[in-house]
């Protein structure tokens, strides 16, 4: 991710909208999965399910899913590379079941299948979306087609952390008219503030303040829902110096 305050998406947003002293990078993230026993390297008779979820049944993993993987990351880098005009030069892509990680001149898109911990019959793909370098590239329809439907949170990290506790009083101590309602455990590691009017869930921890979404969408539409919580936090000055600014 580009320097707070300099280039990239994190520069354009810092223009206006959010404090360089707290956020330090940006990042949108998906998830998808399916049976393990559906993968085409999956072989019945031949192979096992996995009962547990280690680095030795997550390496069986990636060797099962490697056509899925490898299929599916050539298709994006095609998408890409002719949607944005890529040159050679410009991307490149590399595969190593179970992830691959596609590096363009804008923006990286890394891409890794996991076995579900509380199931590990079943896999989980994640989808990462960083270090984009440009606000304008991300609302253009290009973009937002190549990865269309394919993020259900954004992540915003936090240089030197925010105190959860602090959030939650500043939110309970607001009219309830406002619009904001805050959850969170009895330990307060982190808390869910809801927006009236957005459906996005706002999770807050220590470290990163989270949008997560019903459906996943492009990055140009988690953008325009954080817009809506942005102004819906201006009404406190303590979650005002989190997404806002001074």
């Amino acid at each position: 991710m580009a320097p707070a305050g300099g280039h990239g998406l994190l520069g354009d947003f810092m223009a206006s909208d959010l404090p360089s002293s707290i956020v330090a990078g940006i990042s949108f993230i998906g998830r998808s999965g399916g049976a393990v026993k559906a993968l085409n390297g999956f072989k019945k008779g031949h192979h096992t399910l996995p009962d547990a979820a280690n680095a030795t049944t997550n390496a069986f993993l990636g060797k099962i899913c490697a056509g899925e993987l490898t299929a599916e990351t050539e298709e994006k880098f095609q998408r890409v590379r002719t949607g944005l005009g890529y040159k050679r030069k410009d991307v490149s892509l590399s595969v190593a079941p179970p992830n691959a990680v596609l590096t363009g001149r804008d923006f990286t898109w890394e891409l890794g299948y996991a076995l579900e911990e509380s199931n590990p019959a079943r896999y989980v793909v994640t989808y990462l979306l960083r270090d984009l370098q440009s606000a304008d590239l991300a609302q253009t329809d290009a973009f937002a087609e190549i990865f269309a439907g394919m993020f259900g949170e954004i992540s915003f990290a936090l240089k030197k952390g925010a105190r959860v506790e602090a959030i939650i009083d500043a939110i309970e101590a607001l009219d309830p008219d406002q619009g904001l309602n805050v959850t969170y455990p009895s330990d307060c590691q982190e808390c869910t503030i809801d927006v009236e009017g957005v459906e996005a869930h706002v999770r807050c921890t220590a470290a990163t303040i989270d949008l997560v979404f019903p459906r996943a969408g492009s990055p140009r539409d988690l953008m325009a829902a954080f817009a809506e919580v942005r102004g819906a936090f201006a009404v406190s000055p303590v979650l005002a110096g989190l997404v806002v600014g001074p």
